[in-house]
Order: C-alpha cells, then structure tokens, then sequence
C-alpha cells in the first residue's frame, strides 16, 4: 500500500512545484526561479498560506501589478532560454483578467509561465462571490475561461486530488519544446482549502531536461539535396535557436557551408553581430543586407521560426518564384508553413545533421561574397544614423548609438513595442546570446520594465538596460519600485515623443490626418507637463534627464556605478525613424475616404501588394 501525506490543495501544489528540478551545465537547479503573488480573496488565504510554508525553496515575489507580474515570469522565462520557468498567483476577478494579456503573450513565444489565478467557490454555496462574473447561460462559466484561448493548456481543480493528473500535465506542456507555452490551473478558493491523502510519490523529484529529437532521415536527404542544388541559400534564425541552444552550431553552419544567415527578432543574437555572415535583421524592420539577399534567395533555411509577417514582409519579401523554403522546426505547425518542405526537429541536431549530410558542400563564392559586401554597406549606413548629434531633439536610432558606444556589445538590451523595435532590429549590435531580448510577437507595451526585472533575476550578473518609450512607461512602470524593493538594478534609457510616435508615423504613410497618436494631435484643454524624472525618483529609482546622445553617454557611465535602478530620460523626435533597410508591410488602406492623401496611399497599397505571394 502506497504511503500518503494529508496537504489541503494549496500545499500539494507548492510542495509539488518545489519538487521539480532542471541541469543546466551540469549544475543542479530548480526548475522554478519562484512563484509571483498578489493576494486577495481568492488565494490569499489557501494557496498564501502554502507557499508562506515553502518560502524558503520556493521564494515568493510580490509585485504591483498582475500583468507586470506575469511579464516578469515570462522575461525570466526566456532569458533561461527555457530551461527555468516561474509561476504566478492572483485574486479571482480584476486579479486574475489583468494577467490574460501576459498569457497571450506567452502563448504567441511559445514561452512558458504556469498561471495559477484563484476562482469561484466549487460549492457555490456563496454564489456569486465578491468579483464573480455571472454567465445568464452558464453556471460553469468563470472570468478565468478567458485564460482558454490563450493557454496551452487549462484545466479549473473542483476536487483537492485533480491537481494529480493537471500538474503532470501541466509540466509536460511547460517543459515540452514543441508545446511549450502557458498553462493556466483555476483554483477554485475552496478548493484550495481542502485536504487530500496524498501519494507521497507524488512529490518525488523529477529532473526536466529539453528533448532533442533528430530528422526523419527522408526529410533530412530532401533537404541536404536541396541546399546542394541552391545558387542562392539564405538562413533565417529565429528564436528556436536560441531556446535549442543552437548557436554554436549554426555559427559552423554557416561558417562551413558559406550561407549568409538573417535573424528575426526572436533570433536576434543568434550570431554575434560581428561574425561575418551574419547579415542581421530581416523583414518590415531588416537591414539592406538581409532584405537584398531575401528578394533574391531560391532557397530559405528557415530554423526555429514561426514566420510571422514582418520577417516575411507580408509574404512579399522572398520574391524569387522558384524558391523553397525549408522549415527546420521542432513543431510541425511552423515547419510546414506557407507549404514549406519540413525538416521537424531540434534546432541544434538538425543543423548539427545537415551538415554532416553536406559533407563538404559550399554555397556559390560569388553568393557568399555578395552578403560579405552587402553588410559592409549595411555597417557604413547605419553608422551614419546612429552617430552622436548635438541636434535639439535626437532620434531614436541616434539615442541606440549612444547607448551602443557607452554600454558596448556585453549588456543585455530589451526593448517592446512602438518604433524601439525596429530601429533596435536594424541596429543594435548583439554580443553573445540572448544579449537582445525583445517582445515582439505580441509586440505588448507595457512588458519593457517588468520584463527587465525578469531578465535580472535570470541574469543578476548581468547589466540589463531597457529601452522604453514614454507611452509604454505610462502603460506600466511600477515595477521600478519592485526592482528597488528587491535590489535588482536595472539602467532604464526613456525615450520621450510625447505620444506614440510609432502609430503616428503609420498613420501618416497610410494618408492619415495626424489624430490621437502624439499628445498634441489628442483631445485635450492643457498638455500635460509630465516629468518623468521625479516620478522615477519617486518610485526609488536614481534618475536624470539629459539634452543630448553626449550628455546621455555620460550619465549611462555614471549609471554602471550606482547601486539601484536608474532612470535616464531623453527627449526624442517623434517624426524620425532609419530610411535604411526595412520592407512594406501590408497595413490595409481604406478603399473609399475623403482625403486626396489616403486615396493616394490606397493606390500605392494596391501596387505593393501585387508582390504578395498568395498561397506560397
């Protein structure tokens, strides 16, 4: 007869959490950094109690704000590249909503992060509770049903033992490289409260470690054959490179076969910016350099990305008709898109793979030496933007070269949503792996501060510099008091428009009036005097504002000395951004409007969209 423990349902699960555990070069670790809370009625008094019980192997982490919270999680996530993971806890209601945006951006990165948000009383005795939305058709129904599409797998625990079977499951789906993604366990508040005789095996450590599966050995001869037969191959890496630790092999790769490689945002860092055939971005926010080859190439390596529209330009970026995109994925759903041969498997044996049925096999020379002299004039263009300015107002790219020379290629720079992402795309000059981390598959303002305080509890050795804008710091910035609570300093640069000037800028290429983007261009009596400085100050943070790329360098050097976090706030040009590089995105254009500007710019979408390639 089995031997049994009685823990309420809260307990097991913390006991359980605290069981799980991952190698990560060779050293011992949990498999969770911690679990992020916020208390209320629904979990303060079940799963709070808990994990006050196993603070010490499990430590929790009180934040500001759930989604901040959540972004936390995530960013400590992928900063791992997957190897650790974190949970969160909320309220039933308002606490438990705010984080289904963190949740979705969770689920579009394939990152995991296990939502444990509280929920309505299984005996319904008190029904409806405090926060309880009712469903007039449906007495099953919870705001945490809202977690469904965006988790990849959700159960709600009625009964103290069905957390058995749910947390297995829920490990599977955390730790699997081709599920990978959210997991939501609603728990209901009373629930959480009720004891259970559980299997002491149950609690049993278990080690976590990433499968490698190998190509099917037919796919992988397609594709060698294919490569050999290419004139013009290009690679395109995305994050799965990252997440399979795939880098060095992909360095050989390409270092062996002569094939220029291009990242997407998630793949940015792949390759350190200085290797030679590394081209850089690619797509809407790409460089000259990876978007000539793109149009040209007959053969696309695609390795570890889900090829969303702005690495494909809207699908009409790789315009040659005769090529083949080959998609190297561990998950069939990305392999296999856009009628791509597959080659399903690990990043890192794949390649590894490739290669070994190449032999010796080289792409063309004159191919090879084309990339080499297209990054040349890719390096001298985007010098020239990013060199210092005494301009009044600086730009974007102009504040990138500031922080690049004072801060070099060794931090950890991250950045999300508005125009950072595509001047930092083009532009910054990745050191080592997961030196760039950016959010961009769900492009979530908000995510750049707490995301930070992510990347440091990851990475506490490392300088973490986030890049922000002054619309996404307004969204959500209270975790600089977090990050001053907890004595994880981060060097925050605030690029202030004073609007959001990304959108500003689209709505004027699609012949937009310029309306409700740029404070100016809002509804409003007085404009608002917001002084950023003092509210960072006020937050704990040591902060400065500066006029100008010079007077920012200095204070970014004296930033690297303090002890806390530092907010540096510099005035930008919203109208500016990188001519450069880049390619069309298809943002639809009204067919019918009064403005000559946005009938112009209709007929303008119309041309460029003849070179989508529909179906392919």
């Amino acid at each position: 007869m089995s031997r049994t423990v009685r823990l309420t349902m809260a307990q097991a699960v913390a006991r359980f959490m605290t069981r799980q555990m991952t190698e990560i070069d060779g050293e011992t670790l949990p498999l969770f950094g911690g679990i992020w809370a916020i208390f209320g009625h629904g979990n303060v008094a079940g799963l709070g109690e808990a994990l006050y019980q196993v603070r010490d192997s499990l430590p929790t982490f009180r934040a500001h704000n759930e989604q901040a919270m959540a972004h936390a999680a995530i960013a400590y996530a992928k900063a791992n590249f997957r190897r650790r993971m974190m949970a969160v806890t909320s309220s039933i209601g308002p606490g438990a909503t705010n984080m289904v945006t963190a949740a979705a951006l969770a689920h579009v990165n394939r990152l995991p992060l296990l939502l444990l948000p509280g929920d309505v009383f299984a005996n319904r005795v008190p029904d409806p509770v405090l926060q309880q939305a009712e469903d007039f058709g449906d007495g099953t129904a919870t705001v945490n049903d809202c977690f469904r599409p965006v988790s990849r797998y959700f159960d709600r625990i009625t009964r103290p033992e069905q957390v058995i079977p749910a947390l297995q499951r829920a490990m599977q789906v955390l730790t699997d490289p081709a599920d990978c993604g959210p997991v939501t366990l609603a728990l209901c508040q009373d629930v959480q409260a009720e004891a259970f005789d559980f299997p002491e095996s149950f609690f049993q450590e278990r080690f976590w470690t990433p499968r490698r599966p190998r190509p099917d050995a037919r796919e992988l001869t397609l594709a060698a054959e294919r490569l050999r037969a290419a004139k013009a191959p290009l690679i395109v890496a995305g994050g799965g490179v990252l997440y399979s630790g795939a880098s060095e092999a992909l360095a050989r790769f390409a270092s062996a076969t002569g094939i220029p490689v291009c990242e997407t945002q998630g793949g940015k860092s792949s390759l350190p910016d200085d290797h030679p055939l590394n081209m850089g971005a690619v797509g809407v926010t790409g460089t000259s350099a990876a978007n000539e080859l793109a149009e040209q190439a007959d053969l696309v390596l695609a390795v570890g990305t889900r090829l969303q529209d702005f690495t494909t330009g809207s699908w009409a970026l790789f315009k040659n008709p005769d090529k083949t995109i080959i998609g190297l994925n561990i998950q069939p759903f990305d392999a296999a898109k856009h009628r791509s041969m597959t080659l399903v498997a690990d990043a890192r044996e794949g390649l590894s793979e490739l290669m070994s049925t190449l032999k010796d096999h080289a792409a063309p020379a004159g191919w090879t030496e084309t990339a080499r002299a297209g990054k040349g004039r890719w390096r001298e263009a985007a010098d020239k933007v990013t060199a210092a300015t005494n301009a009044a107002l600086a730009s974007d790219a102009q504040v990138i070269g500031a922080v690049q020379r004072a801060m070099g290629s060794g931090v950890i720079a991250l950045h999300a949503a508005g125009g950072l992402p595509g001047e930092m795309h083009k532009l910054w000059r990745a050191g080592a792996p997961g030196s760039y981390h950016a959010e961009y598959g769900y492009s979530t303002m908000g995510y750049e501060i707490a995301g930070g305080l992510g990347v440091k509890m990851a990475r506490p050795d490392a300088e973490v510099v986030v890049m922000v804008g002054d619309g996404s710091y307004l969204m959500l910035n209270s975790e600089i008091a977090t990050s001053v609570m907890l004595g994880l300093k981060l060097v925050i640069v605030l690029l202030d428009n004073r609007g959001y000037g990304c959108i500003n800028r689209l709505q004027m290429a699609t012949g937009g009036a310029n309306f409700n983007n740029l404070l100016k261009d809002a509804r409003h009596e007085t404009l608002p005097e917001i002084d950023f400085r003092a509210h960072a100050e006020s937050l704990g943070a040591i902060a400065e504002t500066v006029a100008s790329t010079g007077e920012l360098e200095a204070a970014l050097e004296r930033a690297k000395t303090n002890d806390r976090t530092t907010v540096l706030v510099i005035e930008t040009d919203p109208l500016i951004s990188t001519e450069d590089g880049g390619h069309w995105w298809d943002v639809a254009v009204p067919e019918v409007s009064p403005r000559s500007q946005v009938t112009a710019a209709r007929r303008e979408y119309e041309a460029r969209r003849q070179a989508q390639r529909v179906g392919d």
